[in-house]
């Protein structure tokens, strides 16, 4: 019987979900981006070739998948054909009967990116919160002000223009008077997208009734999330999170389908951790150390190639994961990054407030307020990016698995050993 999927990330994003998505493809017919935007970015390595995908959903590799864009996604018009174009380039086909976007899908616009740029240029120090400056803040806040401008509106020329007025009446008064910035009418907003609106319009289409039909026919649907726990909206390390939830729960929302179409959640997790932009990392590595794991593990971020800040593997944040997304299995990325190291540590407790604790404090900034507890681990210097069977890998290397396993009492189902589908390793 085939099964429906969700593929979450455990951490802080970057965990390397678009290797995962692409490889369980292979067994889905229908995949699903539920939430985030082109604030994400899924390498994917397929061959000599490297692929960015941020929005279009990473089963785009495979011809015979329907890949969709859901609801809870705001999508940027321009980037969607960038990247159509880009994947048409490299040979893979795009067309509207493969990839359809949500009629509620809700767009990202030029002010919206303005708008996020000048607002992180007020900020200074530690109230950065690293924002990618591509719009996705705002346009959510659109979105829950109800003057965002939804996919279906491209259909109707006039309602488009009204929307986008209306949106502008209020973000000319910021951009003239508290950012010092020009006024943008409707006129240079339609001028610079309107090609890639009209080149949206085809693809529209109502994805919650094609998640429904695909159910009914016994299809089996993978739900792709974007950025990582620890960046949701409500549940990350607020106010250094993204705009939206990333938690597996929303799944249903994001993509317009009922709770019961989910049967396993798989969360993704990096060996070690990582995090692009401001905010608390308890097993931050400020060291030799780090900068090994960011050099070997190519950390640099997809979508804006900062470098990424590396550091321990932390099984509290893991743990919180667990129980906030209900994860069924772990995907294990990056363990051949590790190798090298005579030493490995992993984070297992926290002190805070003169306690030991097993699972973040729920209070604003209480990461920024913890020690890490370690337990070390000894490493390995083999090769292990060749090895396909579990049973193989260094002795060294299982003791490590076994330990995240039995403290997280979840199963690691599979082992990513390389950037490519063929380094993976099946249990």
């Amino acid at each position: 019987m085939k099964k429906n999927k969700v593929i979450i990330g455990s951490q802080w994003g970057d965990e390397g979900k678009g290797k995962i998505v692409d490889l369980l493809s292979q067994e889905a017919d229908v995949i699903v981006r539920f939430q985030g935007g082109a604030n994400a970015g899924h390498t994917l390595v397929v061959g000599d070739k490297k692929i960015i995908l941020h929005l279009v959903p990473s089963g785009i590799l495979h011809e015979s998948k329907l890949c969709l864009i859901g609801n809870g996604v705001v999508l940027d018009p321009e980037i969607f054909c960038e990247e159509i174009d880009e994947l048409e380039r490299s040979g893979i086909v795009v067309s509207p009967q493969r990839l359809k976007i949500s009629y509620k899908t809700h767009l990202i616009m030029p002010y919206h990116k303005m708008l996020d740029n000048l607002r992180e240029s007020k900020k200074s120090g530690s109230n950065k919160i690293g924002t990618t400056g591509r719009g996705i803040g705002p346009a959510y806040e659109d979105k829950v002000s109800r003057v965002g401008i939804r996919a279906c509106d491209v259909l109707d020329e006039k309602r488009l223009r009204e929307k986008i007025e209306r949106a502008l009446a209020e973000k000319n008064i910021l951009f003239k008077h508290y950012f010092d910035s020009k006024e943008i009418s409707s006129d240079e907003i339609l001028e610079k997208i309107g090609d890639s609106l009209k080149k949206l319009r085809p693809y529209l289409a109502d994805v919650s009734t094609e998640i429904y039909n695909a159910m009914n026919k016994g299809r089996a649907i993978l739900f792709e999330g974007a950025q990582g726990t620890f960046l949701d909206i409500d549940h990350g390390t607020y106010p250094y999170v993204t705009s939206s939830n990333t938690v597996a729960s929303n799944v249903c929302a994001g993509a317009g389908c009922g709770i019961r179409v989910i049967d396993e959640i798989l969360g993704v997790v990096k060996s070690y951790t990582t995090r692009v932009g401001g905010g608390p990392f308890p097993t931050e590595l400020n060291n030799e150390t780090g900068e090994y794991l960011r050099s070997k593990g190519g950390e640099f971020g997809a979508t804006t190639g900062r470098p990424r800040r590396c550091g321990w593997l932390d099984l509290v944040v893991l743990r919180e994961s667990v129980r906030l997304n209900n994860i069924t299995s772990i995907v294990l990325t990056k363990l051949d990054v590790l190798s090298g190291l005579d030493s490995l540590k992993i984070c297992t407790k926290y002190q805070f407030n003169g306690k030991e604790i097993l699972y973040p404090p729920q209070i604003e900034n209480g990461l920024a307020k913890v020690t890490p507890i370690y337990e070390t681990m000894k490493g390995w210097n083999e090769d292990i990016s060749q090895i396909r069977n579990f049973d193989k890998l260094p002795h060294a290397a299982l003791d490590y698995i076994r330990f995240i396993e039995d403290s997280l009492d979840v199963k690691v189902k599979i082992i990513s050993v390389g950037p490519e589908r063929s380094q993976t390793i099946f249990r």
